[in-house]
């Protein structure tokens, strides 16, 4: 930025190291913005209310392929004082939406040869089945599964052109199947976020839930030695931990019950 300093005037109490991360998808142009994410690397103790400078994104091949720069959002926060301190879920860890613009684009195709391959995110056999059947039925003998993940497609002699290679994906887009549900639960601990999908089910359990507070703070007392004795005042810091937990009923959940029902039990 034009501006030397030296080891001795450098103070690193509000700046961090941190490690920038970003995803560039398929055909990304040069000028579209990615989401950004940055982990502290250091021993920076929050990175609220902070702001990356402008930062090249390099690839493995050491190529810049995206700049970063702009205000941090996390998902809590790391408060403290002398005496006291007050954490809510990852304050090391933050988000720049939009943050970085693509200055380098990845070349891609989407022919390999006279095919071209479909990869579901979620692999699934009868998912995968399901997209070739309906494939076939708009296309006679024109794909086939490869596996749970990939679908292998042919096109016509007719699409087989860069010219009509995108009509012929988007009449693959606009096929309508219904994917096979999968039991899935996430949580993101940065957050403190819990997402569990409508197929959900629990075996027989108990569940016990409450508020749990948990309190640190800090007092400085002086420790005076004994007369006559070879000791030294000093201030020390006494630490007092208190956690509170609000009681709550034991409920006994059946077999077979969805993640609604647990929702409900809980909430009431």
């Amino acid at each position: 930025m034009g501006v030397l300093i030296s080891d001795s005037d450098f103070f690193s109490k509000n700046v961090a190291a941190v490690m920038i991360t970003a995803n560039i998808p398929a055909f990304a142009r040069t000028g579209d913005k990615l989401d950004v994410i940055i982990s502290s690397i250091g021993d920076s103790k929050s990175l609220e209310g902070g702001v990356l400078l402008q930062t090249a994104l390099q690839g493995a091949d050491n190529e810049v392929y995206a700049v970063a720069q702009g205000p941090l959002s996390i998902g809590g926060y790391n408060v403290e004082g002398q005496a006291q301190s007050t954490r809510k879920n990852i304050s090391t860890t933050a988000y720049i939406s939009n943050g970085a613009i693509v200055e380098k684009e990845i070349q891609a195709s989407i022919l390999y040869g006279k095919s071209l391959s479909i990869v579901l995110r979620d692999p699934d056999f009868t998912t995968a089945n399901r997209l070739v059947e309906a494939i076939n039925n708009l296309y006679p003998n024109s794909s086939k599964a490869i596996d749970s993940a990939v679908i292998n497609i042919i096109p016509p002699s007719d699409f087989q052109s860069e010219d009509t290679i995108v009509r012929f994906v988007a009449n693959i887009e606009e096929l309508y199947i219904k994917p096979d549900s999968i039991a899935r639960v996430i949580i993101n601990e940065r957050t403190g976020t819990i997402v569990a999908g409508e197929n959900v089910r629990i075996a027989t359990v108990a569940v016990a839930h409450g508020n749990l507070s948990i309190t640190i703070s800090e007092k400085p007392e002086v420790s005076q030695p004994n007369a006559l004795s070879s000791g030294e005042t000093k201030k020390v810091q006494r630490t007092d931990i208190q956690i509170s937990e609000e009681e709550k009923r034991l409920l006994v959940l059946q077999e077979g019950v969805t993640i609604s029902d647990v929702a409900r039990a809980l909430n009431v």
